[in-house]
């Protein structure tokens, strides 16, 4: 089974990817969906196969991440927030949330 969503940290202040960020995704109004931890190369797969139509809440703990490292960082969580369509016929394409993260700075995007 592929989850529905996927997302890919990439440390840009080391230009490598970022193992081991906790991430969270719950509905907006703050059901949870799903956890996970990136893999060796920053990538982490979430949710079912399909999720629902509505916005959704994906947190990234930054923080942690930074600590193990022993790098200030003034984000200690990084939250994307998005919308899900589906199809009339219930389908839906992939959806991917990659984030470029550093200590002071981060930018995110949808992904193919």
């Amino acid at each position: 089974m592929t989850p529905h969503l996927t997302t890919h940290v990439l440390d840009a202040a080391t230009g490598t990817p970022a193992p081991g960020v906790d991430v969270a995704l719950a509905t907006a109004s703050g059901v949870p969906v799903a956890t996970g931890t990136t893999d060796a190369d920053g990538r982490a797969g979430l949710g079912p196969e399909l999720l629902d139509a509505g916005d959704y809440a994906l947190t990234f703990s930054t923080g942690a991440y930074f600590a193990a490292r022993g790098v200030e960082t003034f984000y200690p969580s990084v939250t994307v927030t998005f919308s899900v369509d589906v199809d009339e016929d219930g389908g839906s394409r992939h959806y991917h949330v990659p984030l470029l993260l550093s200590p002071f700075a981060y930018s995110t995007y949808r992904g193919s």
